[in-house]
């Protein structure tokens, strides 16, 4: 698994997601995937997939441990020109 610091390399998710746009405003019925192509999507989200389960267990352990941050927001209505 790669660092947490290192920015996700999602290529694989923007081409696959023009590829769509292209054929939806072509009105092609279906999109196909060479082999290579498929594969790299996949990896691309199982390693997507893998950071946001990260994310999420920090972010539960951190509210379990009463690490919880508290904003206030007050509403005053603005003012009048």
């Amino acid at each position: 698994m790669s660092n947490r610091s290192e920015p996700l390399n999602t290529a694989p998710i923007q081409q696959f997601l023009q590829q769509v746009r292209s054929a939806d405003a072509g009105k092609a019925k279906e999109v196909k995937l060479d082999l290579q192509n498929a594969k790299r999507l996949a990896f691309c989200l199982g390693e997507v997939m893998t950071r946001l389960e990260g994310d999420l267990e920090k972010i539960l352990s951190n509210k379990s441990a009463g690490t919880d941050e508290v904003i206030e927001v007050k509403m005053d209505g603005g003012s009048s020109w």
